[in-house]
């Protein structure tokens, strides 16, 4: 097993603030908070939920604005990678914490008049040009706003918000969340021109000779074709091009059957869309099975809830028609394991295929960028980095789904605040924002022993005929304070870092005997890697121990140990990874 030695240059931990940038304490953070570690834009997640529990729902809301910046967006359709990191879905500790609907609590409930507390530099006199108005875009935006930079956002849509306003349906996402949460951005300074498109009104080398950098974050919007017969047919539909004539105000005629291939969220938003637009059946085709999709348990079960079936193990050979769609071909699939990569891979079975009568068919099996998109007259080929945005055409970047491919809101958003914070280094000389560790000292856990075993709180949800009387209806109504309170109770605070001073331990083991999970330990021996990480070996043998040591990849902050303690060798800080920004190069300004 493996634990965290005391963060670096501590003679006791708990006494005062420190702050750190060493890899050990950001390994601490990777390996103890695991929910902001798995959140891809680093949400400080236990902050956030605990100001829920105090009943701050605007400090809450502030908190998560600090790196996602849509928390009311994202409260109702984020992916939720935090939540299978959640230590609470640990197999013998339950289900996973509610981690994004209590987003949404701290949305629904904050003051109208919540701080803007984000920090500001000077004007630097230089300017960039955003090629995109979606998340990622917008989070560059927001970044580059507050480096100072002059900061125009070209959109070719009519208006701001990319695939969460014309790609995610209504019913999931209402247009005014998404258009206050723009507005947060754009009210910092930033220009914006919409209706204009690259590759038809401009140019990238265009944009270069007006503006110091360009960030090009145009998304994916180049449909995946199924590569079969008859896919030109009409009523044969990708999934964002059903989507986005649904949400620019269009009813597309679906007819009564309808054939959804694919098994994303967007397979499941273009599903139920069809049947409220008045299908009759619905069916979801899918190559694997319903437990091999990637999309939320609670998302397969609303699908259902609402009559669409899944149909596993199929793959599309044909769709046929002459005119017009009449009916799919498909044959049936096995998977087989790759033996290199453990991937489960669908092959089709010999002389297994059927043909199912239908009316429309929604491809929705995922979309690609134009890569080659306004990208003529440029003096070279232009080749993106992954990680940094940067270009092989200096002063030309790329953020979110437009350089990586199609991935979720929240990683697009971290993409774009990254790539931020490098055109800004690049622009300015230094790297003007950070991430390091704050440990501050702590009391005690506000936490009950009781509330570990309090069941994971359920949406509310309107009753099924309104969802079809009214397309437009949000299907997910939101915790009130009530509940959003009783599901923040079950958050571990994996922040909470508890540590024994050994030198003032009596070895009593009063805390080993006490504790309610396996996470104290006698070690004899420590092996500490690059990292600084710690690796213990344990024993029973009195006559070996070198220490008694709390492994915090168990600990569920309960506070027994402190408490029992009889000669307060325990102490407790508070460990956060924030975000510090630097004025002219030198040390730490402020969170």
């Amino acid at each position: 097993m493996s634990t965290d030695s005391a963060p670096h240059g501590t003679p006791r931990p708990g006494l005062e603030r420190r702050i750190s940038t060493h890899p050990r304490d950001i390994d601490y953070v990777r390996t103890n908070i695991p929910c902001q570690w798995g959140c891809p834009a680093r949400t400080n997640v236990p902050a956030y939920i605990e100001a829920i529990y105090n009943d701050d729902p605007t400090l809450s809301y502030v908190i998560n604005r600090r790196s996602n910046l849509f928390p009311g967006s994202l409260g109702r359709i984020c992916s939720r990678p935090c939540e299978e990191m959640c230590r609470h879905g640990d197999a013998d500790l339950g289900e996973s914490v509610a981690i994004c609907w209590l987003k949404r609590v701290a949305a629904d409930f904050r003051d109208d008049d919540y701080p803007r507390e984000e920090y500001r530099f000077a004007k630097t006199g230089k300017s960039v040009a955003i090629v995109g108005g979606g998340p990622g875009g917008l989070a560059a935006a927001h970044s580059l706003a507050l480096f100072g930079h002059d900061v125009t956002v070209y959109e070719m849509m009519p208006k701001l918000g990319g695939m969460l306003l014309y790609g995610i349906p209504r019913f999931r996402l209402p247009d005014d969340i998404i258009a206050h949460e723009c507005a947060d951005i754009t009210d910092l300074g930033v220009e914006v021109q919409t209706g204009v498109k690259l590759g038809e009104d401009f140019q990238a080398k265009d944009l270069m000779e007006r503006h110091d950098a360009v960030l090009v974050a145009t998304g994916c919007y180049d449909p995946f074709k199924l590569r079969v017969p008859g896919e030109d047919l009409p009523q044969v539909y990708s999934g964002l091009e059903f989507m986005m004539r649904v949400n620019q105000g269009g009813t597309p005629e679906v007819g009564d059957r309808v054939a959804v291939i694919g098994g994303g969220f967007t397979a499941m938003d273009c599903s139920r869309m069809s049947a409220r637009l008045g299908a009759e059946r619905v069916d979801i085709w899918i190559r694997e099975t319903e437990q091999d999709l990637l999309v939320t348990k609670e998302e397969i079960h609303e699908v259902k809830v609402e009559g669409i079936r899944f149909q596993s193990l199929v793959a599309t050979t044909a769709i046929l028609g002459d005119e017009k769609v009449e009916g799919i071909r498909f044959a049936r699939t096995k998977l087989r394991t790759d033996p290199e990569t453990g991937m489960k891979i669908p092959q089709n079975i010999p002389d297994s295929e059927f043909e199912v009568e239908v009316d429309t068919i929604i491809a929705a099996i995922g979309q690609r960028p134009y890569l080659e998109q306004g990208m003529s007259g440029l003096d070279r080929e232009v080749e993106f980095d992954a990680s940094t945005g940067r270009s092989t055409v200096q002063g030309l970047y790329a953020a979110g789904d437009f350089n990586g491919g199609a991935s979720t809101v929240i990683e697009a958003i971290a993409h774009g605040r990254n790539v931020a914070e490098e055109i800004d280094q690049d622009l300015v000389g230094w790297r003007r924002r950070r991430k390091v560790v704050t440990m501050d000292p702590w009391e005690d856990t506000h936490r009950k022993r009781a509330w570990d075993f309090i069941d994971r709180t359920d949406m509310p949800m309107i009753d099924l005929q309104c969802r079809f009387s009214d397309p437009q209806s949000e299907v997910e109504l939101g915790f009130d304070k009530d509940l959003g309170s009783e599901e923040s109770k079950r958050c571990y605070l994996c922040g909470l870092k508890y540590e024994i001073y050994v030198p003032d331990c009596i070895y009593c083991r009063w805390c080993i005997d006490l504790c309610p999970r396996d996470c104290i330990h006698l070690v004899e021996e420590f092996e500490h890697t690059e990292s600084g990480r710690a690796t213990l070996k344990k024993t029973k043998d009195w006559n070996k121990v070198a220490a008694i040591v709390i492994d915090s990849d168990r600990c569920i902050r309960c506070g027994e140990c402190l408490r029992i303690c009889p000669t307060q060798c325990i102490s407790v800080s508070q460990v956060n990874l924030v975000d510090q920004v630097e004025l002219g190069g030198g040390g730490p300004h402020g969170e």
